[in-house]
């Protein structure tokens, strides 16, 4: 039975799996998912490759890499390079009664994490590496729907599916064999650009959909900010008919940015189901900031900056940036920030100078790519470009 310590929680009742608790002092945020995930999700019964979990064609099971361990002697990592390290994997069974190409679909992702849960499908004899043939390895690196492609499966044969939280995540996800692909493709991302972002956040996409998509029906367009968990779709664009009777082949959309940020859009060309898998037709990274960068000569003049010592920290940091007012403690603006360049930045501060403040307060607190985050506190000038 879990117990806790008096002075953080006192049990007051259960109801089947949900324990009503009331509890005091603080508690981090971390330790209430541990508690959680560790009462609502036990050990998966396919957690050993010997109790691995039978699909059937369209059969959608839900499931849980919480609590699994990994059977060291039944993986093997040299026949996946480095796409996958095990760490809370668990397996599943798959004998298509028709041959034919099917679809892992992958959905209703929750994880600790932004990166999801990583897939391998392979054949062989469970449990000896030596036998193993991958078909696929694929770590998702989102908490989006996916679908996972397996052309070409015969009748009546064993795939072994192995299902694990990609970089150590833990995740529930939905899973499920068909021959209709549900969700979006799995592409990787491009590489986050390291070019400066533009200070618009009015943005324009153009693509094409080529003739061989003749079953697409529209596109879907969506949008993901670098730190969020899931994509978004912002829009439905109905494939359009000129007046010829053809297909129009090149479209533009117009975009405007929430808020200061990297975001990755992704074009997807659909159909109906029976029409085949969707189709990633581009995907692009864009950004935007207001911080304006100190160029040589190109200060402007009369214009009142708060200039941020950006080169004190490691490129590809993750900043969160607090401005306050010093005598106050009010906060007036949050900042995210990725360090792209090892430059300064300026922030745009005529307001607050005519506020009547000359100096301003300002938390900085650094991701670095590698080792623990950190906090520094500036107090820091406003300045007017000469």
């Amino acid at each position: 039975m879990l117990s806790l310590p008096k002075h953080l929680c006192r049990i007051v009742g259960f109801n089947d799996l949900t324990i009503r608790a009331r509890c005091f002092g603080k508690l981090s945020m971390t330790f209430f998912f541990i508690l959680s995930v560790t009462i609502a999700h036990a050990q998966a019964p396919n957690d050993n490759i010997e109790n691995r979990r039978v699909l059937r064609t369209d059969e959608t099971i839900t499931s849980s890499t919480v609590g699994c361990t990994v059977q060291r002697s039944c993986v093997d990592e040299r026949l996946t390079g480095k796409c996958i390290e095990y760490h809370n994997d668990q397996w599943f069974e798959f004998r298509p009664a028709v041959a034919g190409t099917y679809y892992v679909n992958i959905g209703g992702q929750r994880c600790r994490d932004v990166r999801g849960v990583q897939l391998v499908v392979l054949t062989g004899t469970p449990c000896q590496p030596a036998t193993y043939r991958i078909l696929s390895c694929t770590s998702l690196g989102t908490q989006d729907d996916l679908f996972v492609p397996l052309p070409s499966l015969r009748a009546g044969q064993s795939y072994l599916l192995d299902v694990d939280g990609y970089l150590k995540d833990y995740c529930t996800f939905t899973l499920q064999v068909s021959g209709q692909a549900r969700g979006l493709p799995v592409v990787p991302a491009p590489a986050v650009p390291q070019s400066l972002p533009a200070r618009s956040r009015v943005v324009t996409l153009s693509w094409q959909v080529p003739d061989s998509l003749a079953a697409a029906r529209s596109c879907r367009v969506l949008r993901r900010e670098v730190h969020e968990f899931r994509a978004r779709e912002i829009r439905r664009e109905p494939l359009a008919i000129n007046t010829y009777g053809q297909r129009r082949a090149a479209y533009t959309l117009t975009d405007t940015l929430p808020g200061p940020g990297q975001y990755l859009y992704q074009i997807v060309a659909v159909g109906e189901p029976t029409d085949g898998p969707p189709t990633l037709l581009r995907q692009q990274w864009l950004a935007y900031s207001q911080l304006r960068p100190l160029m040589p000569g190109a200060v402007a003049v009369g214009e009142v900056f708060l200039t941020l010592p950006l080169a004190r920290y490691p490129r590809r940091a993750q900043l969160a940036i607090v401005i306050s007012n010093p005598e106050t403690g009010q906060v007036l603006r949050r900042l995210p920030l990725t360090v792209t360049t090892p430059s300064q930045g300026r922030l745009y501060a005529q307001p607050w100078l005519n506020a009547g403040l000359r100096q301003v307060a300002v938390a900085i607190t650094c991701y670095p790519p590698r080792g623990a985050a950190y906090t520094e506190h500036l107090l820091l000038p406003l300045a007017a470009g000469q």
